[in-house]
Parts: structure tokens; C-alpha cells; sequence
């Protein structure tokens, strides 16, 4: 455990209240153990200072939907790699999803991430269980045995659970529990060999599309057995403005339903796909302009409930073939934060606005003590200037794959230091 230190004349970001201004944290044992608001503090009692330097400090970021190659595809990633990654990109907390080889599917492989990523004493990892065995759809999951060993929320992640028993069945077992199901909402056979979103582009393209429509329809279905289970519910990666459109219906009826977005969708739109950069080959695959739009404005008025990076790394290899064979997918760890950033400098969105999906709204949806800047929370902190301006070089990401979709962007936004449980693990 690091010695007590104070962080002086920073501006303070903390989206659970709603404060954003001058002031100072102490730091000891791992929390922050005093805040202190307005300007011109000076500490007196001869710990350690840092000085802020006027830059922000916000809660360390914690990022719901990480993939790694670990277990099964070390290659692509592992779990060092992928914690060095957050830490370089103020994530100081990730959720590592089940669909691994072979799957977390029982207590012994929850058990077996958590280990292994605290063995690291990087960044806070944990992870989220499969619904069903192999996430293969069919059956029912140890989801009782998995919440007591600490799986966060339980997902079959980017497969349909296509019969409808067998996820009523899932829903009602984990509402038995108050366990947290999450489904990315999409027809399967509507999207069945699509590699993008059915348009004019893709018709141009010539590539395999699948309607929109297709993500309302599944969404539908998935509601309908939330209101008949009563199971607590996150709308994983919506993308569509259709689906935005259905999820408030929803709500309207008094469904407690939560919904994530992936940056990626946040930031491109169909059109980047270009002449076939398979860097913008994704799943759900990138939608129409209104669609981002609409997605954006849902995390300006807090539909949205959390952005992830929706961090997918991919070799070369994987990716440098033909558009419809590339594998789908994105790195997006380490670029996560000037990435939203981009909602704050093109869009308008003000910088509690862009945090708030990206710290306590995935920490109150998890119940994590993380992600605000209070006494006794974990002093989970990072130090970034927002108007740095940087410019995206994948070979330098420390994630083994270097497939970021942000690739000699100009964005803006740099960490300049990462806390976990206040020991400093990254400086720039």
C-alpha cells in the first residue's frame, strides 16, 4: 500500500454529484480519505503532495465489455496486455467477458480471472459469466454459483440466445438472485452472414447487410420477457434509433432496463467503412448518421446508461483479408477516453455528461464502490488534460492486437497518470 499523498489544485470531475470545479483529494490505504472543493487549498500535515497542475481528475473509468484472448487465444490477447492497455487509457476497472475458450461458464473460471488479474496489481479486473454453457444458447448456465464467486452480470455476449424458453428460463433463475442479464439485441437470422448495415452503401459495396429493424425486433422479444420475469436487464451495445425508440417505450411502462453503447458507434457511422477498411468491419455492424445522432443524444439526456470500448482485439492476420471475412471487432482500451471525449468537443456534451456512462453509471449498475470522487471510495483516479491534442498511432497501443478503428486520428484528450486503489500505475 502506497503512503498517504494529497492531489492539489486539480479541477474535480465527479459525475455522481454533479461537481465540477477546483479543489484537492487525500489519499490513504487505497480510498480517498477527503475532498476538498474550491480553490487554494494547501495541505499542513507533511504527507506527500502531487500537484495537479489545474488538469482534471475523475474517477478511474471502468469499462463493462472487454474481451481477451485469455484463456484459449493468448496470441490476441492476454490479460496483462489488456490491463497495461487500460492503464494507459485512464480504465481503472474492466469486465472481462465470458465468451474465452474454454467459456466462464462455472465458479472455477470466474474464480480463475479474478485470480489471475489480481495477480497482475494493474487494474481492477473482473468478470461477467455466460448465460448458458459455452455461451452456446442452449443450456441454463451455474448463475447462482458464479454471482457468489463474483461474476459481475451474466451474458452470452455477442450470441442470441435464440429460443425464448430457454432465456425466460435464464431471466427467471437470475431474478431469483437480483442477477444482472445482459443481451445484444439482433435477429439472428435477419443477421446471419451480415457484415454490414442494409443501405444504399452497402448495396453499393456489394456486401451482406442486415435492416436495423433487426435489432428492434430482437429487443422487442428480450423486453417482453424482462416485463414477464421481472429480471434486472442491460440492453448490450444498442445501436439503432429504433431500438432507442423501443427501450423508452419500455421504460414508459416502468421497466427498470438498463443500455450500453460502444464508442465505436458513437463515434463512425457506416460511411467510414470506405473502401473496405475491415478496421470498421464491427458487430453489430456501424449504422446510419441518424442513428449515431440519436445514440448520442441518449447519452446527453442519460438513456444511455454506459459507454464501453467494446475492446475486441484481432491479429493482422485476422484482419487483413477481404471485408466480409475479416474478423468483426475493435481495440479500444486505450483510446477510450479521448475517443469520448470527442462527444464533449464536437458534440457539445458537457464533460459530466460524457463521464457519468463512463464512471458511476457502470459502477451503480454493478454495485462497484468505484467511480466517484468521495470518502472511503477506492482511489481509483485519473489525471488527464482534455484539450491535448493526440494523434492515434495503433502500433504504439500496448494491446497485442492493433486493431483500432482510430487509427492516425486527431482526437483530443491525454492521461497523464492512472491510480488503482491509489498506487500510481501509469504515468505519461
Amino acid at each position: 500500500m502506497s503512503a498517504p499523498f494529497w492531489i492539489i489544485n486539480a479541477r474535480l470531475l465527479d459525475p455522481a454529484t454533479d461537481y465540477d470545479g477546483q479543489g484537492a483529494l487525500h489519499i490513504a490505504d487505497g480510498r480517498i480519505t477527503a475532498v476538498h472543493k474550491g480553490a487554494g487549498f494547501v495541505p499542513t500535515d507533511g504527507d506527500e503532495v502531487v500537484d495537479a497542475g489545474g488538469l482534471c481528475l475523475s474517477p478511474g473509468l471502468i469499462d463493462i465489455r472487454v474481451k481477451t484472448g485469455e484463456p484459449g487465444a493468448e496470441p490476441k490477447e492476454t490479460l496483462k496486455s489488456a490491463a497495461l492497455s487500460a492503464a494507459a487509457g485512464g480504465v481503472t476497472t474492466l469486465v472481462i467477458q465470458p465468451d474465452t475458450a474454454p467459456a466462464v461458464d462455472d465458479p472455477a473460471m470466474v474464480d480463475f480471472i479474478q485470480r489471475r488479474g489480481a495477480a497482475l496489481g494493474l487494474v481492477n479486473i473482473l468478470a461477467a459469466g455466460a448465460a448458458t454453457q459455452g455461451c452456446d444458447g442452449k443450456l441454463m448456465a451455474e448463475i447462482g454459483l458464479m454471482q457468489e464467486a463474483g461474476a459481475l452480470y451474466f451474458t452470452d455476449v455477442d450470441r442470441v440466445i435464440p429460443d425464448s424458453r430457454t432465456l425466460m428460463r435464464v431471466m427467471s433463475y437470475a431474478a431469483a438472485f437480483n442477477a444482472l442479464i445482459a443481451c445484444r439485441p439482433h435477429d439472428p437470422w435477419l443477421a446471419e452472414g451480415a457484415v454490414a448495415t442494409s443501405g444504399e452503401l452497402a448495396t453499393r459495396l456489394g456486401l451482406s447487410s442486415v435492416p436495423a429493424i433487426a435489432e428492434r425486433m430482437q429487443l422487442e422479444r428480450d423486453l417482453a420477457l424482462v416485463e414477464q420475469t421481472g429480471a434486472r436487464f442491460l440492453v448490450d451495445q444498442i445501436s439503432t434509433a429504433g431500438a432507442l425508440e423501443t427501450l423508452d417505450r419500455a421504460r414508459q411502462r416502468g421497466l427498470e432496463v438498463a443500455a450500453s453503447a460502444s464508442i465505436n458507434h458513437l463515434r463512425f457511422n457506416e460511411v467510414d467503412i470506405g473502401d473496405y477498411r475491415t478496421f470498421y468491419r464491427l458487430d453489430p455492424p456501424l449504422r446510419d448518421e441518424s442513428d449515431r445522432l440519436a445514440l448520442i443524444e441518449a447519452v446527453r439526456d442519460g438513456r444511455i446508461d454506459v459507454i464501453t470500448s467494446a475492446h475486441a482485439p484481432a491479429p493482422a492476420e485476422d484482419k487483413r483479408r477481404p471485408f466480409a471475412e475479416a474478423v468483426p471487432g475493435a481495440v479500444g482500451l486505450q483510446t477510450l477516453l479521448p475517443a469520448a471525449l470527442g462527444l464533449h468537443h464536437e458534440d457539445g456534451l458537457d464533460l459530466l455528461d460524457v463521464l457519468r456512462p463512463l464512471t458511476c453509471g457502470p459502477a451503480e449498475l454493478l454495485g462497484l464502490s468505484a467511480g466517484r470522487l468521495a470518502e472511503d471510495a477506492p482511489a481509483d483516479l485519473i489525471l488527464f488534460d482534455p484539450a491535448a491534442p493526440v494523434v492515434i498511432d495503433a502500433s504504439t497501443l500496448r494491446s497485442k492486437s492493433k486493431n483500432s478503428p482510430f487509427d492516425n486520428r486527431r482526437l483530443q484528450g491525454r492521461v497523464e497518470r492512472t491510480w488503482v486503489a491509489g498506487r500510481s500505475i501509469f504515468t505519461a
